[in-house]
């Protein structure tokens, strides 16, 4: 899992608050700074004591002498009726900006890649904002990806919205 500089590893309980700070990074980039929610608490119990997702990390230095955080790819698995299979979903992936453009990007979706072979994903899955120019650009012309212009993205967020739908039962 080494690659020059950096390399990459699964994510443990104790890379916590180092996944939030991505996350929180991310958030500011993304333009949506106080929409992160996620605690140290609700990281612990829904990505390694429940599963619900999976994340991995690239790492300065070297397995034997690792250094900061310097990315990270969460992830978790759905199911293609279609195609009768799992996929891997990508819910975020991210680079610190000091490190772009140094191939880690590249790296963390080789091993997310590894790990759909491993599971026999049939697709693997993200999304991108559509004012995103540099990262639709590495998707479309150094992953060969193709955006799905048919399908718009739908979401019902939090307890309110969610709680909505119980008005359909019988």
């Amino acid at each position: 899992m080494t690659n020059q500089d950096f390399h990459v590893v699964q994510a443990t309980e104790a890379d916590i608050p180092d996944i939030l700070g991505l996350i929180t990074e991310l958030a500011v980039y993304e333009k949506e700074p106080d929409a992160v929610k996620a605690t140290p608490e609700l990281l612990k119990k829904n990505i390694f004591e429940q599963g619900y997702a999976n994340c991995i990390l690239a790492k300065d230095g070297t397995e034997s002498n690792p250094g900061e955080i310097i990315g990270m790819a969460l992830y978790f698995f759905n199911f293609s009726t279609w195609l009768g299979k799992p996929g891997l979903y990508l819910e975020d992936l991210y680079v610190t900006p000091k490190r772009r453009a140094a191939g880690i990007g590249k790296v963390l979706f080789g091993h997310l890649g590894r790990i759909a072979k491993e599971k026999d994903c049939g697709r693997i899955e993200w999304c991108v904002l559509k004012w995103n120019a540099p990262s639709i650009g590495f998707y479309e012309k150094t992953l060969g990806a193709k955006a799905l212009v048919e399908w718009d993205t739908m979401r019902l967020e939090g307890d309110e919205e969610i709680g909505r739908l119980e008005k359909f039962l019988k």
